[in-house]
């Protein structure tokens, strides 16, 4: 059974920044492409940012591009979200994703892309 682990949400001031981690365990991460999704109250889950297997290839929203850096190390099973100059548009819970099916060195945007979800870390931002 997979499982991935967020961590390291909380409440930071506008122009600040965090970083978030995402730990899978009981698959084989190196194998995944990885990607970080956000939901902010009242709205549609968003993607944020995506890492395609061995980091040969990132995507990001419009939005949080040039503030917002996703990597991953895989001898720490371990994918990350770099956040600077945050806004208060950028409160949300913020979900990491794992695609299992094979597809190297393709990012992928959509949520049907991905097999696992971690169950989230909120992130509030204050003006």
């Amino acid at each position: 059974q997979v499982q991935l682990v967020e961590s390291g949400g909380g409440l930071v001031q506008a122009g600040g920044s965090l970083r978030l981690s995402c730990t899978t365990s009981g698959g084989t991460f190196g194998s995944y492409a990885m990607g970080w999704f956000r939901q902010a109250p009242g709205k549609e889950r968003e993607f944020v940012a995506a890492c395609s297997r061995g980091a040969y290839n990132t995507n990001y929203a419009d939005s949080v591009k040039g503030r917002f850096t996703i990597s991953r190390d895989d001898a720490k099973n371990t994918v990350y979200l770099q956040m600077n100059s945050l806004k208060p548009e950028d409160t949300a819970v913020y979900y990491c994703a794992a695609r299992r099916r094979m597809a190297p060195r393709i990012t992928f945007r959509l949520e049907d892309d991905y097999d696992y979800w971690g169950q989230g870390t909120q992130v509030t931002v204050s003006s």
